[in-house]
């Protein structure tokens, strides 16, 4: 019987299929004991398992290539990271050896003693991981039982599960899931986000998923509306084809935007740069026209050895990434590193209570000047190649970016005497995505060359709204008075201050929220490449004039209820 289950759309696109249900893990093992002359072999059980486990995820580690293999990389060295923790493996052991537990049970035990220190976190963050250590837990037990952690998906399947991990998502597409559907989740997720750049429609926050779908259902998913619908009449297929023409159609429409400028109607130039973390996207971008890359992401060098990368390694990469945008300008992020994205070499504290608040950005590169110095040397000598610019991450103020100069300074000062041809003169940049930081750019505008706001961050931290909280997804809106006048006053003060003043986060690639951005005075969105036609067609279609006489009333919202009115009034007008 057909059924309309509403959820929210995290990742566009429309998929039929069948679906396959995975519920949530739980470990329902019964109390076993074992004998005392069976307890090595009891243990060695669990390590082959353990041991099975951590080959499988290299394995996946190494199927992946150049997006992919940055993007989901991270998550698949978090769960290496934990296979690894002693506080696992010898909890598991002693479990085993003093309870005479078998393998499996021990394993519940163990993964219900950590949940109930997770769960007595005050960090929303740190509550969060518990999902990775099920996920690592599950894959344990499986390889116990000398199974597969989950059966593989078939082509035209579509996943639906409480949750789903970003490590698993090209997975899953690379088997065919042509949709994925959960019950928990937020459209500003690490997920979602990969969803989007995998073109793979997902819809989260489906309450009733797990309740009313069952494994072999036929779903029809609208990943832009959260839409899903159990047993679609003809009336629900006939839409769903009309969909896939109308969505054929806007790809040709948006095709015909590459050679085309980012201007108003009223003829106001607009700059679109790209995010970028491979020669992939910077390639893409340099296709579609983008101004430059206004940012690299430079985190998956550290993340993908268990070294730190050397110079050499790093001025290689960043070369080829100047060379790639064939003279166009190059945005390179300094590491911005943490204890939530723990590198494999030990650089970053894996046990901070608050790792969101923590030693991160440009707090670690300072921490560690030998690494940060060494990462400075590698982007000067790319200089030699292009026009680049230099990105710090979680500034909070002047002393910082004071700092980072006398460094950058310094290092291009050596590298001339070493005999190293470098650019005059590199442009530095903050990146505006700590609170205090943007209300006090007044106070060290003059020691910047430009600023990028990351509204990812920034609007987590100005609501106190951790992004990746489920329970907060509702609260957690860059539509939110506050945010907007606070992204107000930096643009207004970059322009008092004659610096640009760029957008990095996700809402500069949400084509729906361009006008407003646009009636906030910026002038500079950096986005995935993925977005950059629609958002150039939405600037296209926009009349700067009429947004900037609307933008007091924009000003004057007071709920996010407000903003949205604003939107659909100054998109129909």
């Amino acid at each position: 019987m057909r059924a309309l289950l509403p959820g929210h759309g995290a990742s566009r696109g429309s998929a039929l299929g069948r679906a396959r249900v995975r519920l949530p893990h739980v470990l329902e093992v019964a109390e076993q004991h074992i004998r005392a002359d069976q307890i090595d072999d009891e243990v060695a059980r669990l390590h082959e398992a353990v041991d099975a486990t951590r080959r499988e995820m290299h394995s996946l580690r190494t199927r992946l290539h150049g997006a992919l293999a940055k993007e989901v990389g991270e998550f698949l060295d978090l769960h290496a990271l934990l296979l690894d923790d002693p506080e696992l493996l010898h909890g598991l052991d002693e479990l085993i050896r003093t309870g005479r537990y078998t393998a499996d049970y021990a394993l519940r035990l163990q993964r219900d003693r950590l949940a109930a220190v997770f769960d007595g976190m005050d960090d929303a963050y740190l509550k969060s991981r518990m999902d990775d250590l099920d996920h690592v837990i599950g894959r344990i037990h499986a390889h116990l039982h000398q199974r597969a952690p989950d059966a593989p998906a078939v082509a035209g399947e579509i996943l639906v599960s409480d949750n789903v991990a970003p490590s698993e998502l090209a997975q899953l597409q690379s088997q065919g899931v042509v949709a994925v559907v959960t019950a928990a989740g937020s459209t500003l997720s690490h997920s979602a986000i990969l969803a989007r750049s995998l073109h793979l429609p997902l819809v989260v926050g489906n309450a009733q998923a797990l309740q009313k779908i069952n494994d072999g259902d036929v779903l029809l998913v609208d990943g832009a509306t959260g839409e899903v619908v159990v047993d679609p009449d003809p009336e629900d297929l006939r839409r769903y084809r009309e969909r896939l023409r109308e969505a054929a159609r806007e790809a040709r429409e948006l095709g015909r935007l590459r050679s085309k400028p980012s201007r108003t109607r009223d003829g106001i130039d607009i700059a679109l740069w790209a995010n970028a973390e491979s020669l992939e996207d910077v390639a893409k971008a340099h296709t579609l026209g983008a101004a430059g890359v206004g940012l690299y992401r430079t985190e998956f060098l550290f993340l993908q050895q268990r070294e730190l990368p050397s110079e050499e390694q790093q001025f290689q990469v960043y070369r080829d990434l100047v060379l790639g945008m064939g003279g166009r300008p190059v945005t390179i992020r300094t590491l911005d590193l943490g204890a939530d994205k723990a590198d494999r070499a030990g650089l970053v504290a894996g046990d901070e209570e608050n790792p969101a608040l923590g030693v991160r950005g440009v707090r670690l590169s300072l921490a560690h000047p030998g690494v940060f110095d060494t990462q400075l040397r590698a982007i000067l000598r790319a200089s030699n190649y292009g026009p680049v610019r230099v990105l710090v991450p979680m500034v909070s103020g002047r002393e910082e970016m004071l700092e980072v100069r006398r460094r950058l300074q310094r290092a291009a000062l050596q590298l001339r005497k070493q005999g190293h041809e470098i650019a005059v003169q590199l442009e530095l940049g903050a990146m505006i995505e700590v609170p205090a930081a943007a209300i006090a750019l007044h106070g060290f505008a003059d020691v910047v060359d430009f600023v990028s706001i990351g509204t990812n961050d920034l609007v987590q931290y100005l609501l106190a709204a951790d992004r990746n909280n489920d329970a907060l997804g509702e609260l957690y809106s860059p539509l939110h008075p506050g945010v907007l006048r606070l992204l107000r006053h930096v643009i207004r003060t970059g322009a008092e201050h004659d610096i640009p003043v760029a957008m990095c986060g996700e809402i500069a690639g949400d084509a729906t929220l361009a006008p407003m951005l646009l009636a906030l005075g910026l002038r500079e969105f950096s986005l995935h490449p993925a977005t950059l036609l629609e958002v150039r067609r939405a600037i296209r279609d926009a009349d700067l004039g009429d947004l900037q006489a609307r933008t007091e009333k924009l000003l004057q919202a007071r709920d996010r209820a407000g903003i949205e009115r604003w939107l659909k009034a100054a998109t129909s007008a």
